[in-house]
């Protein structure tokens, strides 16, 4: 028996003696799927400058090429997240099949509604009706675009706001941003959703038309049942309890999605699970949960959950800084798989505050790398992804793209 066979069949039995059955843990794990963002293979940067690297894809096709290593090394990343403009091409059908041959898939589209002069004032929320009309009608294109490649995920983030007090009519602007949302809205095919994102400030540093996930929820509501919150897990105040917005989208029916990202004081474009990985076991704790919740619309609303990646890597390699992310995500699920809700819920009818507690901190503390390992094998994937890429020729070989790669 191998060592790694040996901390296999310690960790089963620790499990076994929690009341945790190994066989449902792995094929949940199996299950989990993280797509990856196009945008965070090509160059970009901070708020400052963009490092240029050699050998950052150059075009769509090649930033899903690299997509499909990260696929390839972990096996739990089958689908790529467009953003339109940046991944624009003259026909998706090809992209849609080069993307196929590479065993992976075109998921959630983004729309850009932030690179344009003429959104500085707003996009769809801008006093000027063409303005207007120009970024909803790109709403539409991006409609049209999710229907020709199969997608099932319209993701929307908006940078408009404003910087003072009396610069824009914020009541207005509200109205606006639901026209142009009901408008979108009634161009989605029925089994198509729209992801509704929010961030509190940046880059307008008084208001933000959709500041909240309680804005974005209201917003929601108003559209319909295809239409959810987007929970980026960077977009949020300091103190801000994440996994308590999660729980209670969860229970109304309305989370959709989450970008993964982290942050520690205003940015949000750091590696999934590097400041504060206990917030991402805890939120994943909350999913489990309404997972097995008697109420078949809260079940149903955790099992569709899209989990993607956003991630614009300025100082890292793109592709080891993506594999870091989805293999942080993965290992935070895993622990969160080993809680024992039984004596959680015993606990908290016992109103035993230091037991329920225990019974959450105790999975966390959970060395998962013999189960991960496992599970690997399993899967045909590598035991270790970032060594596997690191010691393959894939990075040696892409730097004969050079440098001047797409960026964002």
């Amino acid at each position: 028996m191998s060592y790694n066979d040996r901390a296999y069949a310690l960790f089963e039995e620790r499990q076994n003696e929690r009341g945790i059955r190994l066989d449902e843990v792995k094929a949940k794990l199996k299950a989990l799927k993280v797509e990856t963002p196009s945008w965070g293979y090509g160059d970009s940067g901070t708020r400052f400058k963009v490092f240029k690297q050699a050998g950052v894809p150059r075009n769509a096709f090649e930033k899903f090429e690299d997509a499909a290593q990260v696929h390839k090394l972990t096996g739990i990343c089958p689908s790529v997240a467009i953003h339109i403009p940046w991944d624009k091409v003259d026909d998706y059908s090809k992209l849609q099949q080069h993307a196929a041959e590479l065993g992976v898939s075109i998921g959630a589209v983004n729309p850009n509604l932030f690179q344009e002069d003429e959104y500085i004032f707003g996009s769809v929320t801008n006093s000027d009706p063409a303005i207007r009309r120009k970024a909803t009608d790109h709403l539409l294109e991006c409609v049209d675009i999710a229907k020709t490649v199969g997608s099932r995920d319209l993701s929307l983030w908006f940078a408009d706001g404003s910087n003072y007090p009396g610069q824009v009519d914020i009541r207005k602007r509200k109205a606006w941003m639901l026209e142009a949302l009901t408008e979108m809205y009634r161009a989605l095919d029925p089994n198509m959703r729209m992801l509704i994102e929010y961030k509190f400030f940046e880059p307008a540093f008084y208001h933000t038309d959709l500041a909240d996930w309680g804005m974005s929820f209201n917003m929601a509501n108003k559209l319909g049942p295809q239409a959810q919150v987007l929970v980026d897990t960077g977009h949020h105040a300091q103190g801000t309890n994440v996994e308590h917005i999660v729980a209670y989208l969860l229970d109304e029916q309305k989370l959709g999605g989450f970008h993964f990202n982290s942050r520690k004081y205003a940015d949000d474009d750091l590696i999934v699970g590097a400041h504060n990985p206990y917030e991402l076991f805890l939120i994943f704790y909350q999913i489990l949960d309404a997972a097995a919740d008697a109420d078949a619309g809260v079940r149903a609303t955790a099992d569709q959950i899209a989990y993607m990646i956003d991630q614009s890597h300025a100082i890292e390699l793109k592709i080891p800084a993506m594999l870091r992310s989805v293999l942080n995500v993965q290992t935070q699920y895993a622990k969160a798989l080993l809680i024992n809700f039984d004596e959680v819920r015993d606990a908290q009818e016992k109103q035993d505050v230091l037991a329920a507690e225990q019974a959450v901190r105790e999975a966390y503390e959970q060395d998962v790398t013999p189960l991960l390992l496992a599970l690997r094998e399993e899967m045909g994937v590598p035991a270790d992804p970032m060594k596997a890429y690191l010691q393959s020729d894939y990075g040696s070989g892409i730097l004969a793209r050079g440098k001047g790669g797409a960026s964002w």
